[in-house]
């Protein structure tokens, strides 16, 4: 279980990179050329994956492929929506309600067996 706590912690400050690397430009570079957004979005985008390998590698280690991807949809969402309220200034909607409960959905089915054990 400590991989998985691990792997969580990782993929949560793994998408923070990621949600500001596709994301921040559109509000805080808008007015500048699109290449100059692609380059900074890059050099974001590094450190996402300099986090985001390891923590797939760890998971993977105790959990599928597919229990490994939509925990990954689910921290994803939870990273988006405070990004989308807070940094964006993006207005609250139901359709967060909806979507999350559609993920609580994948989740169950996903994780619904034995996570694996491997022993490391």
């Amino acid at each position: 279980m400590r991989e998985i706590g691990i792997t969580i912690g990782l993929l949560l400050i793994s998408n923070v990179f990621m949600t500001f690397a596709w994301y921040a430009h559109l509000r805080d570079l808008s007015s500048k050329p699109w290449i100059l957004a692609a380059l900074i979005s890059w050099g974001i985008a590094f450190f996402e994956y300099m986090v985001q390998v390891p923590a797939n590698r760890i998971g993977f280690n105790v959990l599928s492929l597919g229990q490994l991807k939509i925990l990954q949809e689910i921290i994803t969402l939870s990273v988006f929506v405070p990004f989308s309220l807070f940094y964006m200034k993006e207005p609250l909607k139901l359709d967060y309600l909806w979507a999350g409960l559609c993920i609580l959905g994948a989740a169950y089915f996903i994780f619904r067996g034995e996570i694996t054990d491997t022993g490391n």
